[in-house]
């Protein structure tokens, strides 16, 4: 049986601010639950996915943890507190900032591509930690070509600086001559530019493609952001 909680709790654990805060907007008539308005902040529902509320008219679900995918744009940063450049997390509803969502790994302020965010730390230290092995596949535009012996450099071992063992791409895939696919299971700094300076090269532009067996969407724009379903999470973890 689904555990119960009191509305103003629910929504406070949803972040949406403040239990006082919450309470207000309850007794103010500005939330919905399963679509009737509730004016009882000590309401009890169940928690579970059947739980739908609005918040001043915006839908929401009932999530315990929350899962994001984002195509990340060029000329943001994923951190709360930067200096030159706006934060990914702007992109976001307010509640979910408030709940404390954070990026699985960074990307450099100039990269794009798929980021995943999430506010369950035992998920976040699975995808991100190089125990695990999860793959991550970019694609790397370079300035100049590439030859077969650049590609076999890449995936024999290259030495970078301040790193006392070569470090090695799972897979390269050329795509054109100046552009390959290059699988990681690591994350170290500036790791796919300072193997691409290796072999006497330069990144002319970055972007990850690829999480585990989770690919992103031809069709999902820079700056959007959608929850993953339960198959992605599947994916993202294979």
């Amino acid at each position: 049986m689904a555990k119960t909680l009191d509305l103003e709790r629910i929504l406070h654990r949803q972040g949406f601010g403040t239990r006082k805060m919450c309470r207000i907007l309850i007794v103010n008539e500005e939330v919905t639950v399963n679509g009737e308005v509730c004016d009882d902040p000590d309401a009890k529902f169940a928690l579970d996915d059947t739980l739908h509320f609005t918040v001043n008219g915006e839908a929401w679900q009932y999530r315990e943890h929350s899962y994001l995918m984002m195509h990340k744009p060029a000329h943001y940063e994923c951190t709360h507190k930067t200096q030159f450049h706006p934060t990914i997390y702007t992109l976001l509803p307010e509640p979910l900032v408030e709940r404390g969502i954070q990026c699985i790994g960074r990307l450099d302020e100039d990269t794009t591509g798929l980021i995943l965010l999430s506010d369950d730390g035992q998920f976040i230290h699975k995808v991100s930690s190089p125990k695990h092995h999860v793959p991550k596949v970019y694609e790397v535009t370079c300035k100049h070509a590439l030859s077969a012996a650049d590609l076999a450099h890449l995936l024999s071992g290259v030495k970078l600086l301040d790193e006392e063992e070569t470090i090695t791409a799972l897979a390269v895939t050329s795509v054109s001559t100046t552009v390959i696919h290059m699988t990681l299971a690591e994350g170290k700094y500036h790791q796919v530019k300072r193997m691409i300076a290796a072999i006497g090269n330069r990144v002319e532009a970055l972007k990850r493609i690829k999480i585990g067996q989770l690919t992103l969407p031809d069709t999902m724009a820079a700056g959007e952001w959608r929850w993953l379903s339960a198959e992605d999470l599947i994916a993202v973890q294979s």
